[in-house]
């Protein structure tokens, strides 16, 4: 097995960590205390300019065609420098690929370059409803026809962008009585469209620069076209892209926890206690090798779940294994990072507590952890079948 990457993918992610270190992270901060926006919309900018919106679209719509692994190198590298902006890029490349790969060539020329090129700041994942989060089949959102439009009603939740989005991909039921999950249709919504609705942003524990907000539709008026591949795929089309959208969170949260971890080493390094540096102590040594390890073990897991869907093979086991063991292992790590700092970790004159804040969330979004243990062990006793 080769785990050398290419030159390209090498390359990207380099690019990524610079554009990180250098714009990135000297935003994080201030965006975490409610400032920094017009800087976040500059940094989408910059970032389209450089590729990283449209990371797996064709060239031929603007995007990198860089593949999966790419993507997964800098997201880590986006969420070791500002975990709101990283949250910003992962849905708006979810977006595109929704759009690559089940719209009509008309949409993708409309919306694709756009993305892309950062002509659009950011695209929205209009999924989950207040009674339906980890069981989106369940959603109450309906999209009737009249005439040549649909009409959508109902509400979505805790979506993220929804301030700054350009394009919204909102999924509604079209037919009622069809089997559960089997009626859902997926639609593109554009920002001021009459009857839509962006509510107040919820107050959260981290990510503060990753607006969440609800979204109210009330006669909500959009043309047929509107409509994204066949009626009543939409389930189908949603539960796709999230698998996809697991290994970018799960790089996320391993770029979270590497930037606690590499602030927790340089800490011990330079306190001294006892008349000795904290980082002479074998418990420290052992705290880091185990946070180290399982971090190490994580990156392994994501790049296999990419090499997997840039192969065009079945990953959905392992996109969730991914995704929770990294979000799992990233919350450990960060905890004990923010233990090797000791009373310091706990005050926000260091940054260990954003990360511990900013971190919390990936467990939950893009299906818990609960859902990737029942979609792993699904997976596992159907091929055991």
């Amino acid at each position: 097995m080769n785990f050398e990457l290419t030159e390209e993918q090498s390359m990207i992610r380099d690019m990524a960590r610079r554009i990180a270190a250098d714009h990135l992270e000297p935003n994080a901060e201030p965006l975490d205390q409610g400032d920094g926006r017009d800087a976040l919309m500059a940094n989408f900018k910059l970032l389209a300019e450089n590729g990283f919106m449209g990371l797996n679209i064709d060239a031929d719509y603007g995007g990198s065609e860089a593949g999966t692994i790419a993507y997964a190198l800098a997201m880590e590298q986006f969420g070791r420098a500002c975990a709101s902006t990283a949250v910003a890029v992962s849905i708006t490349n979810m977006v595109g690929e929704v759009i690559q790969s089940c719209g009509s060539e008309e949409q993708k020329q409309k919306y694709l370059p756009k993305l892309c090129d950062g002509s659009f700041r950011a695209g929205s994942f209009c999924l989950t409803e207040a009674g339906a989060g980890s069981d989106p089949a369940g959603m109450k959102t309906r999209a009737v026809m009249d005439g040549n439009e649909w009409v959508l009603n109902g509400s979505k939740l805790y979506i993220s962008s929804a301030e700054f989005a350009d394009i919204f991909v909102v999924w509604a039921v079209t037919d009622p009585d069809a089997p559960k999950g089997k009626g859902i249709s997926t639609f593109l919504v554009e920002p001021g469209t009459p009857g839509m609705t962006i509510g107040k942003p919820e107050r959260k524990l981290g990510q503060h620069g990753s607006p969440s907000n609800p979204i109210m539709f009330e006669d909500c008026r959009v043309p047929a076209d509107a409509i994204i591949g066949e009626e009543g795929t939409g389930f189908r089309v949603a539960m796709h892209e999230l698998t996809g959208g697991r290994i970018g969170v799960a790089a996320m949260a391993l770029g979270i926890a590497r930037a606690a971890m590499d602030a927790a080493v340089g800490y011990v390094l330079e306190r001294e206690q006892h008349g000795h540096k904290i980082a002479d102590f074998q418990g420290v040594q052992w705290m880091i090798a185990d946070a180290e390890t399982e971090l190490e073990a994580a990156r392994l897991l994501i790049m296999n779940a990419a090499n997997l869907k840039d192969a065009g093979k079945a990953f959905a086991k392992q996109a969730s294994m991914a995704k929770l063991y990294a979000t799992e292992a990233a919350q450990r790590a960060t905890y004990t990072a923010l233990q090797l700092h000791g009373g310091a970790g706990y005050i926000a004159d260091y940054p260990l507590e954003r990360y511990a804040r900013d971190v919390r969330i990936t467990t939950i979004y893009e299906g818990t952890s609960e859902i990737q243990r029942h979609i792993i062990a699904k997976g596992i006793l159907k091929e055991a079948a």
